[in-house]
């Protein structure tokens, strides 16, 4: 089974594809800044396979290499960053 994690910055997501189908996606608005996770969704059809952390530890390394920081508004993610304290950092607290 081939992964892989795209950046689609024109469309503001982190698509993982799985043998070349999306199977899962982590939407983001940049501002101030700040990388702004707001949505992540993994198709039914492949939940349980670990795909929303491969997603999830994708992009929020490729927003450290860009030099932003972190606010996870998304629960996923929030959830993600409390677990993997490797972004502790550059980890912003998401607006109520």
């Amino acid at each position: 089974m081939s992964r892989e994690v795209e950046h689609e910055p024109e469309r503001h997501r982190y698509v993982i594809t799985v043998d070349g189908a999306d199977a899962g996606t982590a939407y983001y608005v940049d501002a101030d800044g700040s990388r702004v996770f707001t949505h992540t969704v993994v198709d039914p059809a492949y939940e349980g396979r670990g795909l929303g952390s491969e997603l999830v530890a994708a992009a929020l390394a490729d927003t450290r290499d860009a030099g932003l920081r972190i606010t996870p508004q998304c629960p996923f993610v929030a959830a993600w960053v409390k677990r993997h304290h490797e972004y502790d950092d550059i980890i912003d607290a998401a607006a109520d």
